[in-house]
């Protein structure tokens, strides 16, 4: 038996940031559901064997118990219920009755005890750090995060802790993306893991725009992210991750200050010719003082002129417009200092004053000779 009762809107959030983590379809038709687990407080869990995510809410507990709802339908039921305190009655046959306000369901549950662990995380190495800038400097490294399943390892970003703070990277053979803040508190000195993309994806979500701390902690084979009422827990990737300060050159002739925004309006408007079935590299030719952007395709040809501040010489550079667009979206700062080279080393935008908290590495993608 298990019978409790608790506001809709929070067990509609909570089940709202659990569902994240149910596996889709499953062999184990538990892990499509949500494991409810009541004694003092009610805690929502759900699992697909790679992440794992459970929240406490606060609800009035009857009598404690566990059990197994599927994640959709009983989210479903949820949602429509009326703005009301919603009470669950199980019996030991595993029946559901749902009530709240007028509205009253009849559900089949599933034991708790198909539904598997999730994975306890020793706490060996920890840090802490305010969930707004930990969700930052997800969304702007995450974006050049690898998909390509070839290289595990990439398809995650490493996290990189010593007493200077955390560093974030991420990399997938065309761009590189480093975020590096200071850091509230360390426990067991330095240390280094990577946490999965998908994973990272599903932290972002859970942090708010808030001060509050989140934690997160290494274990041997697991990371645990803590995040006011809930936890997410997911595997480490294993395997050697680039060794990225080796691979950023530093040494550039060629310096020019842009304006963020001015510069992403021009690659904007030279991509309109280009699509998925019209691909072509951005031609960026810097001069004194600007940038002469232009792309040509089926579609037609497109020009602009982007004022800069420094002198690139005259060096002629291609870039994928996608990759050099994003790096320039996701950079925190409203001028960036882009370092260059030759026209087929990578280009290397960091902020123009203040900390270097980010790095921005890209790749040029070859020219056909001048057209």
């Amino acid at each position: 038996m298990m019978k409790f009762s608790c506001e809709k809107a929070l067990l509609q959030s909570a089940i709202a940031v659990t569902s994240r983590a149910v596996a889709q379809k499953s062999s184990i038709p538990a892990l499509e559901g949500l494991l409810l687990h009541a004694d003092t407080l009610l805690t929502v869990s759900g699992y697909n064997m790679q992440t794992g995510i459970r929240t406490r809410v606060s609800a009035d507990v009857t009598e404690g118990g566990d059990i197994v709802l599927n994640a959709r339908l009983f989210g479903d039921i949820i949602r429509r219920m009326p703005d009301d305190v919603v009470t669950l009655t199980a019996d030991e046959k595993q029946m559901v009755h749902l009530h709240c306000g007028d509205a009253d369901f009849d559900i089949l549950g599933l034991s708790a005890a198909d539904y598997p662990d999730l994975p306890e995380v020793e706490d060996e190495y920890a840090i802490s750090i305010q969930q707004k800038v930990l969700k930052a400097m997800i969304e702007e490294t995450a974006f050049a995060v690898s998909t390509n399943e070839s290289r595990p390892v990439h398809t995650g970003a490493l996290f990189e802790i010593s007493e200077k703070g955390l560093a974030m990277v991420a990399v997938d053979g065309f761009r590189l993306a480093v975020r590096r803040e200071p850091l509230e508190k360390i426990e067991g000195g330095a240390f280094s893991f990577v946490t999965p993309g998908s994973a990272l994806n599903e932290v972002k979500g859970i942090c708010g725009d808030v001060e509050d701390l989140a934690a997160v902690t290494l274990g041997k084979r697991h990371i645990l992210f803590e995040v006011g009422d809930t936890e997410l827990i997911c595997r480490r990737l294993e395997g050697e991750f680039l060794d990225y300060k080796n691979a950023i050159p530093r040494k550039n002739p060629t310096t020019v200050i842009a304006d963020t925004k001015a510069l992403i309006e021009s690659i904007d408007r030279v991509s309109v010719v280009i699509s998925d079935k019209l691909k072509s590299p951005v031609r960026c030719i810097f001069d004194h003082d600007r940038v002469r952007l232009s792309a040509k395709t089926g579609n037609g040809e497109a020009k602009d002129v982007c004022r800069v501040s420094g002198d690139g010489g005259g060096l002629e550079i291609g870039f994928n417009n996608r990759y050099l667009m994003e790096a320039l979206r996701y950079a925190p700062a409203d001028t960036v200092k882009i370092e260059l080279n030759t026209g087929v080393s990578p280009a290397i935008i960091v902020p123009t004053e203040g900390e270097e908290n980010f790095l921005y590495m890209v790749l040029p993608v070859r020219l056909k000779s001048a057209e």
